[in-house]
């Protein structure tokens, strides 16, 4: 399916207080390198010198010193106070800290059995140890006190945020529970914290496990040559010689699709992405999903809440469901509208060619491309041999330079985790630090899928010394092979450019406190700074500086960009409705109001038919490997938040043409306001100082061809 909407999966650490990467550390460190300071340039982690047994003690110990640190703070005689109470509470954890972060970013790109088990083993002690800090009544008692006290303090408004922030996390965590209520807040977090890593360790074996291994050139019909000698590296490297192998992942998957002639091939392949997590067997997601959803709503009525979707997003932009169903409401039957008429062009497509079948979901990307081809005069491959990967980069990059005087230094001696990250030093313009940046653009079998963006230090001041973040960007983009680069699609484009638009967010960051620092910002918020970057990836004047055929080093023709200009709206009615959908059923799964578990397949059903989806497009997730709401918390109840930002990148992006795609201070104030300031306070207040009034949807609406 298409990536329009990337997912950030910016592991966030389970919400815990967060310490800075100054704080006391344990000793003696012996021979785990977690247990000290990293001794590495700019303190990056020594993935040359981190093993997997190192993790688990490293974490027991996080936990013992947090405890201690903890105890420290109810302890104190003197009253509480903001420094003492808040900060202490803030600066805590900074072993513990290290480690999970680490953590959580290397189980999603070295997912071994090993470390699938270390993430089983880790989850449910962390979840027990946020809940020994949110349900400490004596810790609590001093932060409420502090609260109560908070406009006598004189605090300015990152401190004032700060205390708002960590107060309401401790209610939101069960802090004024009665010992009953607390005890099974407990349980349930308990719960759901195995559950939700099982849930995302079957989807990477479905994912994993399923290949289409094809064995005759004909079973090739219509695919480009460097679709077919990727499948052929894929095979070789199975032992499987002579052979093509394609699978899940995106750069195989939608190529696949797209180009095949085969029919009954793309069912087989289309099918088999659609049901994963779906097939009765030891990775079966049903049950668990259901148990999800129960759990979630329990906790919810524990917290006052009468669904999920009601707690999840009071702590949102959006504040309720009602606002949000508002906003897909009023976006899809404009866009089913369009989907229907870009269906009706493909069964002429399919009448044309003499054939007599309905159109079904797997035919979609075939015909999709097809009409590109013949209304636009677009083929998707034309496009790739002027997208090398490394000029995408550097293009991407160059954005940065032009935008902020961002720069960026490879740093090849930098430790990595695999051979093929690459990592930079990211600077400002008079060469002082900003931070770090690694990059992972290659499927493997061990990480999972999609794209996203992860951070190995958070940005933060300790004693009014900048600490400097380390910022991971990930993808599964397509392979170079032996005949040629790394060629991206343009969906791959737009992908690197949104996740970019991630680690800037984090490498400009100016805060305090980790907590509000960087991509911490309201769920709704995030995904402004990465879709916003997307609009620059295909601007004829960022294309020229990257856009070269990666064999003659020819630019690409300005007729070319043309016609991907007058194609832009081109499948924006499939592309809505397939991501508002998903959006949907993530918004029903969430509103459930009893704590019993819904049976799956009359669930997505009874949404299907509520909402009218049309039988020829698939949900962009079904709930079985809907993985960024059953994976975690983060996107849960919060998958809309995509088409929310989109408002405002689109509002946003619309002050920079107005001026000057370039223009300098269109972008200092953007970045004054918006990537410097994370979490530090309102995230309207802050759009409305970088725009001068709310964001309006017409720009949205007409810039994706629904008005």
């Amino acid at each position: 399916m298409r990536v329009q909407m990337r997912s950030l999966l910016v592991i966030l650490s389970l919400t815990l207080p967060l310490g800075a990467a100054g704080a006391a550390t344990v000793e003696p460190a012996g021979t785990n390198p977690f247990l000290s300071e990293f001794s590495t340039p700019f303190g990056v982690p020594p993935f040359d010198l981190i093993q997997v047994d190192h993790y688990l003690p490293a974490m027991r110990e996080g936990i013992a010193a947090q405890q201690r640190e903890v105890e420290a703070i109810v302890s104190n005689p003197e009253p509480p106070t903001f420094a003492n109470t808040v900060e202490a509470l803030e600066r805590s954890g900074a072993l513990l800290n290290r480690v999970r972060q680490v953590l959580n970013a290397m189980t999603e790109v070295q997912a071994s059995d090993e470390m699938q088990r270390i993430a089983s083993e880790s989850a449910p002690l962390i979840a027990s140890h946020q809940d020994d800090i949110r349900m400490n009544e004596r810790l609590f008692e001093r932060l409420k006190m502090v609260w109560e006290q908070r406009e006598g303090l004189g605090l300015d408004p990152e401190q004032a945020k700060l205390l708002e922030r960590h107060y309401k996390d401790f209610v939101r965590g069960g802090a004024n529970l009665g010992p009953e209520d607390k005890g099974e807040l407990r349980r349930v977090n308990q719960e759901l914290s195995v559950l939700q890593v099982e849930f995302g360790d079957n989807l990477l074996a479905e994912t994993k496990d399923f290949t289409l291994v094809l064995e005759k050139p004909e079973d090739l019909a219509g695919l480009p040559p460097g679709v077919v000698d990727a499948a052929a590296e894929a095979a070789q490297q199975r032992g499987l010689e002579g052979k093509w192998v394609f699978g899940l992942d995106k750069p195989s998957l939608i190529p696949f699709l797209e180009s095949s002639t085969r029919r009954d091939l793309r069912q087989r392949l289309f099918e088999a992405y659609i049901n994963r997590g779906n097939h009765d067997d030891e990775y079966d997601n049903k049950a668990i999903l259901s148990r999800i959803a129960a759990l979630r709503v329990k906790k919810a009525n524990l917290l006052g809440f009468p669904t999920y979707a009601h707690y999840a997003l009071d702590d949102a932009m959006a504040r309720t469901p009602d606002r949000v169903r508002d906003l897909l409401g009023r976006l899809w039957t404009p866009a089913l509208a369009v989907a229907r008429k870009e269906a009706d062009e493909m069964r002429a497509l399919i009448a044309a060619d003499g054939q007599d079948f309905a159109l079904e979901p797997w035919d979609w990307f075939y015909y999709a491309k097809r009409v590109l081809g013949e209304k636009y005069a677009v083929d998707p491959e034309e496009l790739r041999p002027y997208f090398q990967l490394d000029n995408v980069v550097q293009g991407a990059f160059g954005v940065a330079t032009r935008l902020w005087g961002v720069r960026f230094v490879e740093r090849p001696e930098l430790p990595t985790y695999h051979p093929e990250v690459k990592v930079y030093e990211v600077q400002e313009a008079d060469g002082s630090l900003l931070g770090i940046l690694y990059v992972d653009y290659f499927p493997r079998d061990t990480k999972v899928g999609g794209a996203w963006m992860n951070e190995l230090r958070q940005e933060s001041k300790v004693n009014g010394e900048r600490v400097a973040p380390i910022i991971t960007n990930n993808g599964n983009f397509t392979r170079p092979t032996a005949s040629q680069p790394s060629l991206l699609t343009l969906e791959e484009v737009l992908t690197l450019f949104h996740e970019f638009g991630h680690g800037i967010h984090a490498l400009l960051a100016q805060g305090t406190y980790e907590r509000l620092s960087g991509t911490n910002v309201a769920i709704d918020f995030v995904e402004l700074p990465s879709q916003i970057m997307e609009n620059w990836a295909l601007h004829p004047e960022v294309l020229a500086s990257y856009a070269r055929h990666y064999s003659t080093g020819e630019p690409i023709p300005a007729e070319l960009v043309e016609r991907v200009k007058a194609a832009a709206k081109a499948g924006q009615g499939f592309a809505s409705v397939e991501y508002l959908a998903a959006s949907l059923l993530d918004l029903d799964w969430h509103a459930v109001s009893e704590a019993r578990g819904p049976s799956v397949p009359p669930f997505e059903a009874r949404t299907r038919e509520a909402i009218g989806l049309i039988p020829e497009i698939e949900f962009r997730y079904r709930s079985t490997y809907f993985e960024h709401i059953f994976g975690g918390t983060q996107y849960a109840a919060g998958y809309y938040s995509y088409i929310w930002a989109e408002v405002l990148d689109a509002d946003a992006f619309a002050a920079f043409e107005e001026k000057g795609i370039f223009d300098r201070d269109t972008a200092q104030s953007f970045r004054r306001n918006i990537l410097e300031r994370g979490g530090s306070e309102d995230p309207m207040t802050l759009y409305v100082r970088f725009r001068g009034r709310e964001p309006e949807v017409e720009p949205l609406l007409k810039k994706r061809g629904l008005q």
